[in-house]
């Protein structure tokens, strides 16, 4: 029986594949590829291995090709060495480059100019910052009859009783009392030159003869009538300018630079450098300026350090002890303000900076240099660079203090042709 369909016969189905056939390759449909492991083929002419011939139908020919092609498919290096990485590596992987070694010479260039620009930017706004908040109140082209100038800069140093900015409760905190206008506590001229910059105290109860003068607001002539007053008086009747004018006048030696501070001022300042550290060498109390210290080393906040430069009634030389304990505390506020824990810390500086430049009233002249130069200098004065002193006195009347007229001159000629001072004070 012939099992094959009708019109068919071996005769007609054409070559075969398998037992009996005499056909030496498969049927197209059962011709299988060569399966690719792993990643995409290298590009044509990479190092591509000879693929089997499938000659005899077993996937070889003879052995030879498929051994060659085995040996390096078996190892991982089917495409030799031309793209791999290495033995075990991946096939076709591209080889990174080597990260080049840090240019050290390049960073530290650039990082130091970057400082540079911050820091020159940092101090031209902080200047700029710190001119603005001076208040150039005090006009001493209206001071009329003025001496010649010497060598060296002559500033006039003011500490006033003025309440301003203050509350009735800072008023009761620091005993100032709620007096209306404003007078002197302290006076000081500090003479800054070449040869040892020097720092004279004015008591405010010194006598002296008021001048002619013109008034600050008026513009008013006043003709000299031969008067006497305290000094602190003169600063109560016009200001400023009448004081500058009557020392002027009674010493011969011309200032230059105004510089003011108010209570409310000196007190920030101390708050803001966190305290000022110094000896008191004997302890002493004072109802009228709230004082009340032992004797010893201490650390005193604002209104402390108001209490210890405004007191007088607890000593027996009442204004001149008063003036030295003035110097003694400028000195440590100074040398306080100057260390770099202060200087070096903007948290601390800036603070101390605008408590001080808010309270400050000058001349119209003044600069931040002035300024600046008028600071290092009671720095060096209270670090043993100059001279500390009182204006020198011969006597009183009245309660008054009188100067002495021969050591006023040789003092005012020495400071004027910028010698070292000989003369002594109080």
């Amino acid at each position: 029986m012939n099992d094959w369909p009708e019109g068919w016969s071996d005769d007609n189905r054409g070559p075969r594949y398998g037992r009996g056939s005499a056909g030496a390759q498969p049927e197209g449909a059962r011709v299988m590829r060569q399966v690719r492991r792993g990643p995409a083929a290298p590009p044509s002419g990479a190092g591509v291995p000879r693929q089997p011939s499938y000659v005899d139908g077993q996937g070889h020919d003879d052995g030879a090709g498929y051994s060659d092609y085995d040996s390096g498919y078996n190892t991982g290096q089917v495409y030799g060495g031309s793209g791999g990485r290495g033995p075990g590596g991946t096939a076709g992987a591209p080889t990174r480059a080597p990260r080049p070694a840090p240019n050290w010479r390049r960073r530290i260039k650039w990082t130091a100019i970057t400082l540079a620009t911050v820091l020159v930017v940092t101090s031209i706004a902080t200047y700029f910052w710190a001119d603005s908040k001076l208040r150039r109140e005090v006009d001493l082209s209206k001071v009329i009859d003025r001496p010649e100038g010497g060598d060296g800069t002559n500033y006039l140093i003011v500490g006033s009783d003025s309440r301003e900015g203050m509350s009735k409760e800072d008023e009761k905190k620091l005993h100032t009392g709620g007096a209306e206008g404003k007078r002197t506590d302290s006076m000081m001229i500090l003479h800054v030159g070449d040869n040892g910059d020097t720092l004279i105290s004015l008591p405010r109860d010194s006598d002296v003869v008021v001048p002619s003068y013109q008034g600050s607001t008026s513009g008013k002539t006043y003709p000299a009538q031969g008067r006497h007053a305290k000094l602190n008086a003169t600063y109560a009747e016009d200001g400023p300018t009448l004081l500058v004018r009557t020392i002027e006048a009674n010493t011969g030696l011309r200032i230059d630079h105004y510089v003011e501070i108010g209570f409310q001022g000196f007190a920030g300042i101390v708050d803001a450098v966190g305290g000022v550290e110094i000896t008191i060498d004997k302890g002493f109390k004072d109802k009228w300026s709230g004082a009340d210290f032992k004797a010893g080393k201490q650390t005193l906040n604002g209104q402390q350090a108001l209490a210890f430069v405004r007191t007088r009634h607890a000593f027996a030389a009442s204004d001149l002890q008063r003036t030295k304990n003035q110097q003694k505390f400028l000195a440590a506020l100074a040398h306080q303000v100057a260390t770099p824990s202060t200087v070096l810390n903007p948290f601390k500086l800036y603070p101390t900076m605008g408590a001080g430049l808010d309270s400050l009233i000058v001349d119209k002249d003044m600069s931040l240099w002035d300024l600046a130069s008028m600071f290092w200098a009671m720095k060096g004065v209270s670090g043993g660079d100059g001279t500390s002193m009182n204006m020198p006195i011969s006597g009183s009347v009245g309660g008054n203090l009188v100067w002495d007229k021969a050591k006023v001159k040789t003092l005012v000629d020495e400071l004027n042709n910028d010698e070292k001072v000989t003369v002594s004070g109080n």
